[in-house]
């Protein structure tokens, strides 16, 4: 006869004493802290704080103060376009305080960033730029940077959203941006937004007066883009037709007389003399409405395709003019870089 009471009184307080024991969120915790320490320890050595104006400050020309990463041994570093604004001296100081002078490589506003060079120094610590596409909504990032000068100040948050638009201060919009909530304050600018695997996926840009948690940053697939066009270039090639518009509604009775389904287009303000547009017979008030056969409801979508790929290449353009559908042919330029 086989006796069953030994298990029974084995196994009956077990599964009583696991149902009850409490969940311990330590180890949870302390995984998320390790997280921040590790991408802290592997990047905060790359992280530089940017200084801009003379040496000794002045009433006439006042310095000003941000972030910045470095992406290779040899010193070139990722800024923002309006940290180092139009100045011509540039000081970096790292996490140990030495200070070097730097240069610009070239600058960017239509998407805010700049390249820098670091004078005289070799074999820096820096951090790698990751892929920004790979990102999700929920993942945790780290921003390290200099807010309100105060250097070397780690935040941590989330990505609370991917493919945001913002306004540059070119008045260009910057595409593929990504909003955090990881705290950045002024002085966080040019600064990284790095990963869990210590790869900089985006580089701190912007914030919203008055808005809680709301932060941006250019995503790190956009900087590598500038970043080459930079090295090669000097400056970022894009194409340029010579007109100044807006947005504007198509009237419903003119797109169905036109046959097409645009509810926006862009309004052509004004035309360049000599320019591409001129050339091409295009007149204020035309609406834009199909590019290279891209269609084009606004005045950023038209900004959008006048990308590096259609410099010197003749585009099919349909127009608006008077409620009539027009084809236009246009050659764009290469646009002068930004000074």
């Amino acid at each position: 006869m086989l006796d069953l009471t030994s298990d029974i009184a084995d196994t009956a307080p077990a599964s009583r004493t696991t149902a009850s024991a409490p969940v311990d969120d330590r180890a949870l915790l302390d995984a998320y802290s390790n997280a921040v320490i590790d991408v802290t320890d592997r990047v905060g050595p790359a992280v530089v704080r940017v200084e801009t104006g003379p040496k000794v400050p002045n009433g006439r020309e006042r310095g000003g103060l941000g972030s910045g990463i470095v992406i290779s041994p040899d010193g070139l570093v990722l800024t923002n376009s309006h940290v180092v604004g139009s100045s011509k001296e540039i000081r970096l100081r790292d996490v140990e305080g030495h200070v070097g002078d730097a240069r610009v490589l070239g600058v960017d506003p239509d998407t805010d960033l700049a390249l820098l060079r670091a004078n005289g120094v070799r074999d820096l610590p820096y951090a790698a730029l990751g892929n920004s596409k790979t990102l999700r909504r929920g993942q945790l990032v780290i921003a390290i940077g200099n807010p309100l000068g105060f250097e070397s100040t780690v935040t941590a948050g989330v990505v609370s959203a991917l493919g945001r638009s913002i306004r540059s201060v070119s008045g260009r919009t910057i595409e593929d941006v990504i909003q955090t909530d990881a705290a950045l304050n002024p002085g966080n600018s040019g600064g990284p937004l790095v990963s869990s695997n210590a790869e900089v996926i985006g580089i701190n840009t912007a914030i919203i007066n008055g808005a809680q948690g709301i932060c941006f940053a250019v995503a790190s697939n956009t900087a590598q883009f500038v970043l080459s066009e930079i090295i090669r270039h000097g400056y970022v090639r894009r194409a340029y037709i010579g007109v100044a518009g807006q947005t504007a509604p198509v009237p419903r009775r003119h797109a169905v007389l036109a046959g097409v389904e645009n509810k926006m287009g862009a309004l052509l303000m004004q035309i360049e003399p000599d320019g591409p547009a001129a050339k091409a017979g295009l007149l204020p008030g035309d609406v834009v409405i199909r590019l290279d056969g891209v269609e084009i409801n606004g005045v950023d979508d038209l900004i959008r395709v006048l990308d590096r790929d259609r410099i010197g290449r003749r585009l099919a353009m349909d127009v608006l003019r008077l409620g009539r559908l027009r084809a236009i042919d246009i050659d764009p330029i290469e646009r002068k870089p930004a000074r």
